[in-house]
């Protein structure tokens, strides 16, 4: 067969199986919580398997995170995907696919842990088959635009995930790392072998006292707007959610939080978690008015779960690991937070 006929095959096979997997029945509201699985924790000598369904990266720039795996005492399989390019892709969406289908459904993979974010993972999401992955969950590791199977994932198939720093965020000098860096990597060995979570957060004029419980679900705010009426998409009522951002303008901002709020994903919260948010100036005589306080006033104006800011959560340093799909307590003061895992 000819290299273009080849690639034509492939192309149609990928977004038959694209058309064919998008119309799969999703969870009710509620079933993930009563059919959540929990994947089991690693232990030495377990393979985590490192794929990268969205951006591209080489072998070489997984080597720090590929000697710390290794000095936890697991062993790596690094997918078909690293070292691939198309463009800002690691790979075609039907190599990238592929990858990822592949350590989904090997038995032998205790984790997949995402190599680097970008933008890439919704490209494929509904062409992933997620039978094996449910006879066989596993932990599924990354942030950012890896927020897209976190969400897919609880939807789906109510199984748990770790949300946290990937491949390119370990430090290239361990010795030479930033305490913050270090105990932020380390909070991954730890969920992965079953430590409950407990992040806290500092003083902030701005929360709004109280606590609650719930399943934690969230991610990056700019993902989980673009969800929004797919297979994908959040349900968040009775659920602690959790949102983190980068590089946005405050306009931006509350345009995504004006979304979820019409679509009323922040009408009946358990508690709402605000993590890092590294918000873009404004042009000059474009002046938004607003800050992100202030924004998260206005769109959980009449509602009455707490609020809790300035989590180590997200496009920084200080990105602690999270169990998505979990139930937390959310206990906030305005001298300090807590996010606690209850099981």
């Amino acid at each position: 067969m000819q290299r273009k006929s080849f690639l034509g095959t492939c192309a149609t096979l990928f977004a038959g199986s694209i058309a064919a997997r998008g119309a799969s029945v999703f969870l009710r509201e509620g079933e993930p919580d009563a059919r959540l699985r929990v994947p089991p924790y690693l232990k030495p000598g377990d393979t985590v398997g490192i794929t990268s369904p969205a951006g591209a990266i080489t072998e070489a720039e997984l080597q720090p995170a590929l000697q710390q795996l290794r000095a936890w005492g697991f062993s790596v399989r690094i997918g078909s995907s690293i070292g691939k390019k198309d463009f800002s892709f690691g790979g075609t969406d039907e190599e990238r696919c592929s990858d990822l289908q592949q350590l989904l459904d090997d038995p032998g993979i205790a984790a997949i842990l995402c190599a680097r974010g970008g933008y890439g993972s919704a490209r494929i999401v509904d062409a992933l088959a997620w039978d094996g992955f449910r006879k066989h969950p596993k932990w599924l590791i990354g942030f950012s635009d890896i927020t897209v199977l976190h969400a897919h994932i609880q939807r789906h198939c109510g199984v748990a995930s770790i949300h946290s720093k990937m491949c390119n965020s370990f430090p290239d000098d361990w010795d030479k790392a930033e305490p913050i860096q270090r105990e932020t990597v380390l909070s991954i060995r730890d969920a992965l072998q079953g430590a409950r979570v407990l992040l806290n957060a500092p003083a902030n004029a701005r929360n709004r006292p109280g606590s609650g419980e719930g399943m934690l679900i969230g991610g990056n705010l700019r993902t989980l707007e673009n969800l929004a009426g797919t297979p994908s998409d959040i349900q968040t009522k009775g659920k602690i959610l959790f949102i983190e951002d980068t590089g946005e303008y405050a306009y931006s901002i509350d345009r995504m939080l004006e979304n979820l709020r019409r679509g009323g994903k922040l009408a009946s919260l358990a508690g709402l978690v605000v993590g890092g948010f590294k918000i873009r100036p404004d042009d000059p005589g474009e002046e938004f008015g607003r800050t992100l306080a202030d924004i998260i006033a206005e769109k959980t104006a009449g509602t009455r779960y707490p609020i809790g800011f300035d989590f180590p959560i997200g496009h920084q340093r200080a990105n602690f690991a999270l169990k998505c799909g979990l139930r937390h307590r959310l206990a906030v003061r305005i001298d300090g937070s807590s996010l606690t895992e209850l099981q």
